[in-house]
């Protein structure tokens, strides 16, 4: 009799055990946050609809910043599609507008006008309605770039850009929270992209 009780007591305790790490995962507790690695500094630019874009007007959702110039011959356009099956993702499970926005930010002014920008994003099948596609003031754009995420920009495009190919998770009170390399193709894809993105704004 004691045998035969001893192992429900056993059994029973595997279940408690069991079901508080159930909950325990959950909800969340005890996951690792991502730390704050600084904070977007305050903007004003120029969307492809003509309209001024604040750092604040994207604030309130979780969003992906990219660097990028048109004409770039090489990383640009493959992190712009790499951005894009992001976006595909997004929609897919419901997070794309609603609680995440894209802000791909040109570096090239003098040559990057409205058109050329929308052009360009055309042909990775974006979604303006969640995707902000900006131009402004180089040095501004440059400082943004320098001074919140880390990324250097070399070059007035003479002979092409230098630049980090970098992509920055930002949460919804506009701190940096991850910065990805780009060039990483094998750890950096548009699924893990899209859980860190879903993962942020749950929190």
């Amino acid at each position: 009799m004691l045998k035969r009780y001893k192992w429900t007591w056993v059994l029973l305790a595997i279940i408690v055990i069991l079901a508080g790490y159930l909950i325990y995962a959950g909800t969340g507790i005890g996951k690792s946050k991502l730390p704050v690695l600084g904070e977007v500094e305050d903007f004003s630019f120029e969307n492809v609809d003509g309209k001024t874009v604040t750092r604040d007007d994207t604030k309130g959702k979780v969003r992906l910043f990219y660097f990028f110039y048109t004409s770039c011959p090489d990383v640009c356009p493959v992190t712009t599609f790499l951005l894009s099956q992001t976006q595909k993702q997004l929609i897919k499970d419901g997070t794309f507008g609603k609680d995440a926005e894209f802000v791909s930010i040109s570096f090239d002014p003098k040559v990057d006008t409205r058109e050329k920008i929308k052009e360009f994003g055309d042909k990775f099948y974006v979604d303006y309605n969640g995707w902000y596609f900006l131009r402004g003031e180089d040095q501004k754009i440059r400082d943004v770039a320098e001074k919140s995420f880390k990324i250097a920009i070399v070059g007035d495009n003479k002979d092409n850009f230098a630049h980090s190919n970098i992509i920055a998770l930002v949460d919804r009170d506009n701190k940096v929270r991850k910065l990805y390399n780009a060039n990483d193709t094998d750890n950096v894809t548009a699924e893990a992209l899209a859980k860190d993105v879903e993962e942020l704004a749950k929190q």
